[in-house]
């Protein structure tokens, strides 16, 4: 895959910041990038109208609510979208485990709420975008167990929104 003229010099100087950066400390660090294919063939699926608590739905033909075509449904604008891998427990309680891929989508907005990709300090993350009041941000984990603490960005912290998480999946087998 080749990666677009207007991003490769500016992935070459992130590059080249990033080795000289300082890791933090509480940031499980995304590591691995992936584009969607652009051209792929519908791959239209049943979607069964019967919600199911963990069975597989009655294949009856007069069940199927419609198709489903897992890109239309994951991707909304293909040319902005990539996976990254999930590394790291701090997104659990949202539903964002180890080894499962994002979906980041770069042309939507981030507002307060957002499940963003950030890079910070020269490094790349996925926590909750929290915008306080008086406009100042902080990245906030989504685990419980109180190892994760939010990233307070001030005015000395290298801070870039680099897309919206618009969902993720994962294999099991």
């Amino acid at each position: 895959m080749q990666t677009p003229t207007i991003e490769r010099s500016y992935i070459k100087d992130f590059l080249a910041s990033f080795t000289r950066k300082k890791p933090l400390i509480h940031l499980d660090p995304v590591i691995e990038f992936e584009r969607p294919q652009l051209e792929t063939l519908a791959v239209s699926l049943s979607l069964y109208s019967s919600k199911v608590s963990a069975g597989f739905p009655s294949p009856a033909e007069e069940h199927v609510e419609k198709r489903l075509d897992t890109n239309d449904y994951l991707v909304d604008q293909k040319e902005a979208t990539f996976f990254v891998t999930i590394q790291g427990q701090s997104m659990i309680d949202v539903g964002l485990l180890p080894g499962d891929k994002a979906v980041v989508d770069r042309s939507k907005t981030a507002k307060d709420g957002s499940i963003i990709l950030a890079v910070v300090n020269g490094e790349f993350t996925i926590k909750t975008l929290s915008c306080s009041k008086h406009g100042t941000a902080r990245l906030l984990p989504a685990n419980s167990t109180g190892a994760y603490s939010p990233i307070e960005i001030t005015e000395d912290t290298q801070f870039e929104v680099w897309g919206v998480v618009i969902g993720s999946f994962r294999r099991f087998a």
